[in-house]
């Protein structure tokens, strides 16, 4: 089974059952000393793409989001066994130009991390695609607040919603998190590991 370690803030690390090792929006925590085969990243903040912080194995792929969006398409890859899809991420701070959520499949459980985003036309689309996780921005400063990103996950209609990116220049704040009332809710503390 697939596991999704939280490093806090925007920053989380997937291991699949075949030992492929993710890292999403790399910036703060620990456990960033297992070999990546893959790093992803959402958008050139620096709070979300500090690549050289992680390990990598030889191969590792790294896709940035002038990769996964060229010329105005949202690209769909395959890495190591792992399709990928990029989608739209925007808001008051971000270029919709300059930035992207990535859908991910591993193991059969479908991961939307959406990056730096507010709700976007394209997430009444998601429902359909019957995704397992999604993590979603709630600091409500760079991001949407807690309201908002509650009213995003009864949209996309994910079985598990996780609060991330909580508060500027925390790991994780358990009063943000509490306020992220979503049906879904699933609170992952920086450091600790989930199975998908």
């Amino acid at each position: 089974m697939a596991k999704l370690f939280y490093q806090g803030h925007g920053s989380f690390r997937i291991i699949t059952e075949g030992n492929r090792v993710i890292y999403v929006d790399p910036y703060v925590g620990e456990g960033y000393d297992i070999p990546a085969d893959l790093i992803l990243v959402t958008h050139q903040h620096g709070d979300h793409n500090q690549i050289d912080k992680v390990t990598q194995k030889t191969g590792c792929t790294v896709i940035q989001n002038q990769e996964a969006l060229i010329d105005g398409v949202y690209q769909t890859i395959e890495i190591n066994g792992i399709p990928l899809q990029a989608v739209p991420a925007y808001n008051s701070n971000q270029d919709r130009d300059q930035s992207v959520g990535y859908i991910l499949t591993v193991d059969g459980m479908k991961v939307y991390a959406t990056g730096d985003t507010s709700t976007t036309e394209e997430m009444k689309e998601y429902a359909a695609l019957r995704l397992d996780y999604v993590l979603l921005p709630i600091d409500g400063v760079y991001n949407m607040n807690p309201k908002e990103a509650s009213s995003c996950a009864e949209l996309i209609a994910a079985k598990h919603a996780i609060p991330i990116h909580m508060k500027p220049g925390e790991l994780f704040d358990e009063k943000m998190a509490e306020k992220f009332t979503a049906k879904n809710r699933l609170i992952v503390k920086a450091g600790e590991e989930i199975e998908l």
